[in-house]
């Protein structure tokens, strides 16, 4: 479930297929800029009503799904 939701925000932002975004997909290899992480960190800190903070840690989006889960 959280992979779904994930998916669909990355891909809102950045504009490429839901499908293609997997737990080891790198938002190094997404391209993903500073103020890209920062808006898709706000809309997933919002969607799963959790507080992420630093996202310097954050490499994959299966750390994020981990992040979600300890939550």
């Amino acid at each position: 479930m959280e992979l779904k939701k994930l998916q669909d925000i990355i891909s809102k932002y950045l504009g490429i297929d839901a499908d293609s975004i997997t737990e080891e997909s790198s938002f190094k290899d997404m391209e993903v800029d500073s103020l890209d992480m920062a808006e898709i960190t706000i809309e997933i800190e919002d969607t799963f009503d959790i507080v992420i903070g630093e996202t310097e840690e954050i490499q994959t989006v299966g750390d994020i799904i981990k992040l979600i889960q300890e939550k």
